[in-house]
């Protein structure tokens, strides 16, 4: 295999990045249940995402299709808060904190804006507060959101896997010095 870091001159003055997982992290992670169901519920979420993306989308350009858009943006949410407390239980076991973990901070942080943007969009939709249409905005902006956060969550387990790469390197097969 082949290390991240480059073997030219120029880099070797730069800090490798902490490794996202500690060996003990890692092993609750891979012996977690909650590893899979957010394995199962993260690609869940998206499928719904982009269903009802459509659907609202559809509504905003042709005023058709009202209850549809907004029962899947209420689903769209059920499955968010399903995936945000079962991630919450994950990083409880991963990482001893239910949320803000430091390796997940940032994710964590966007997390939140994008409950509060589902939960306002299903305020204002059970207390009738604004028309249809500024609903489907506000839907837009939560989607926005949760677009951000899950590009986030994949740029993370990118890097997990790519630490779990080097962490399998074989250094006898690197030049002195280059791990």
């Amino acid at each position: 295999m082949v290390a991240r870091r480059t073997l030219d001159k120029q880099n070797d003055d730069l800090p490798m990045p902490a490794p996202l997982y500690t060996p003990e992290q890692r092993k609750r992670r891979d012996r977690s249940v909650w590893t899979i169901v957010q394995g199962v519920l993260a690609p869940a979420q998206f499928i719904i995402f982009l269903i009802s993306l459509v659907l609202v989308v559809r509504f905003m350009w042709t005023g058709d299709g009202l209850q549809e858009a907004n029962a899947s943006v209420v689903i769209k949410t059920l499955a968010l808060y399903a995936i945000m407390i079962t991630g919450s239980i994950w990083e409880k076991e991963v990482f001893g904190q239910y949320l803000f973990a430091e390796a997940f901070y940032w994710e964590d942080v966007v997390s939140m804006l994008v409950l509060a943007l589902h939960t306002a969009y299903l305020l204002v939709l059970f207390t009738n507060s604004a028309d249809a249409m500024m609903l489907m905005w506000l839907a837009l902006a939560a989607y926005s959101a949760y677009v951000v956060n899950a590009a986030q969550f994949l740029l993370k387990l990118r890097a997990a896997r790519l630490d779990a790469n080097d962490s399998h390197v074989d250094a006898s097969v690197l030049p002195d010095g280059a791990v």
